[in-house]
């Protein structure tokens, strides 16, 4: 009996000492809070559940080509967070991340991106007719472009982020199209204003 207290003893110091062991989520970053699994240091949540606490400009989540993105919100309890979409530089319709090939996570990242992402393709070659994709004169990209002034005449299309779809990429390229923003949760008809435009992920528990 007595050889075994030392080893409850240390189990008790291990499970205190390692709060990732435990369900502790994080300091806030900013203003915003930091559920678990969700981590930004080793100390607490969950470390494949990776954020990073900028000081400056807040909390961001980190692509697999390690492209760093502003989180906006986070919903723990539907275990959605958005992203904050690439700037598009203006004169030439590019995405920022259009060097990596746009947004992308791990194969085996525990985040996907949710199915409730209206994604605007902008600035797009012809070959992109021959896709499924609604690049009409009536698809919501174009109502994107009279709003925001950018990209304006140049091809677009647009697709609801669907099951059929790989959820753990949203792809731009010089000869494809060439830039690209995500509207969130949107309704047929909805006014421009009440757009949200956001990239939302959503998070599997661990196991």
């Amino acid at each position: 009996m007595v050889s075994f207290i030392p080893f409850v003893v240390s189990i008790f110091l291990m499970t205190f000492a390692h709060p990732s062991l435990s369900n502790t989520g994080c300091p806030k970053c900013g203003t915003m809070r930091v559920p678990y699994p969700l981590s930004t240091n080793e100390n607490c949540g969950n470390p494949k559940y990776k954020l990073h606490c900028n000081t400056t400009t807040g909390l961001e989540f980190i692509s697999a080509e390690q492209v760093y993105y502003t989180i906006t919100s986070i919903d723990s309890k539907a275990r959605r967070l958005v992203l904050r979409p690439p700037l598009i530089d203006q004169g030439t319709c590019q995405s920022s991340d259009l060097r990596v090939g746009g947004f992308r996570l791990e194969d085996d990242s525990p985040f996907n991106i949710s199915s409730r992402n209206t994604v605007l393709l902008l600035n797009c070659s012809e070959k992109i007719l021959l896709s499924p994709l609604d690049c009409s004169s009536s698809s919501i990209c174009r109502r994107f472009e009279e709003k925001e002034r950018v990209c304006a005449g140049l091809l677009c299309c647009s697709f609801l982020k669907d099951a059929s779809m790989t959820n753990h990429r949203i792809r731009v390229r010089v000869e494809g199209c060439s830039a690209y923003t995500s509207l969130v949760n949107l309704t047929p008809g909805a006014l421009i204003d009440s757009w949200k435009f956001g990239i939302e992920l959503q998070w599997v528990q661990p196991s």
